[in-house]
């Protein structure tokens, strides 16, 4: 696809379209460096701000690195994969792991921050993963992962929620699988409860480190059996 002027808006996602297809048709291959912004300016039909906000795009998309002194190259033809697809894709093993990283830690810290309406709200969470031992597999799954995320908000720390909310889709289907494949409920459709139970007593105790500790066995053994499934 040849370059030509632009139609007038909007500008930036039209000079970032241009170039990325040119990018993926080959135009420039990886390792080549491209036009100066005065040239594609000139040739797109648009201002230097404009193209370098869509130099800026392409950056972000992992396709293009500009060097210091030397311009801007490409870097590849086909833009990063962000993070959700990411965590869709990996292995769940992997995801297990770093789980077990975040929510242990956010574990201790919910024992020692955690508030009144915490306590309750998991205590709730509890009750509600026992009420739901008496359905099918992806509601029981649906409400431990509630129960883990009611311990994760009682953190109190933003950053650590959003985390674990970015592992909730890629995990939820994975758990099903697991559960249904080693048929974790076979014998015990509230499997895991006293495990569970354990850590809300730990968290409205406030014991960081019995909380920390429970989750991490709990996790642990989940991840084990992940293993060796």
């Amino acid at each position: 696809m040849p370059l030509g002027p632009l139609r007038p808006s909007p500008l930036v996602e039209q000079a970032t379209q241009h170039l990325r297809d040119q990018i993926a048709g080959g135009a420039w291959p990886v390792g080549t460096k491209l036009p100066a912004e005065t040239a594609l300016a000139k040739t797109l039909g648009v201002g230097r701000s404009t193209v370098r906000e869509a130099l800026r795009a392409l950056t972000g998309a992992g396709l293009v690195q500009a060097r210091q002194g030397s311009g801007v190259f490409v870097i590849a033809t086909e833009p990063a994969e962000d993070w959700p697809t990411r965590l869709r894709q990996a292995a769940l093993t992997d995801l297990y792991e770093v789980r077990m990283l975040i929510e242990v830690e956010a574990a201790r810290l919910a024992a020692v921050r955690r508030t009144e309406d915490d306590v309750a709200v998991i205590a709730a969470a509890l009750a509600h993963r026992r009420e739901a031992a008496g359905g099918d597999t992806a509601g029981f799954v649906d409400a431990d992962i509630a129960l883990h995320a009611a311990v994760v908000a009682a953190a109190h720390n933003p950053v650590l929620t959003a985390l674990f909310a970015e592992f909730v889709p890629a995990l939820r289907q994975g758990l099903i699988d697991l559960v249904e494949l080693l048929g974790l409920r076979t014998g015990d459709p509230n499997h895991g409860d006293a495990g569970h139970a354990a850590l809300a007593d730990a968290l409205a105790s406030g014991d960081a480190e019995a909380a920390g500790a429970v989750l991490r066995e709990e996790l642990a053994g989940t991840l084990a059996q992940l293993r060796g499934a």
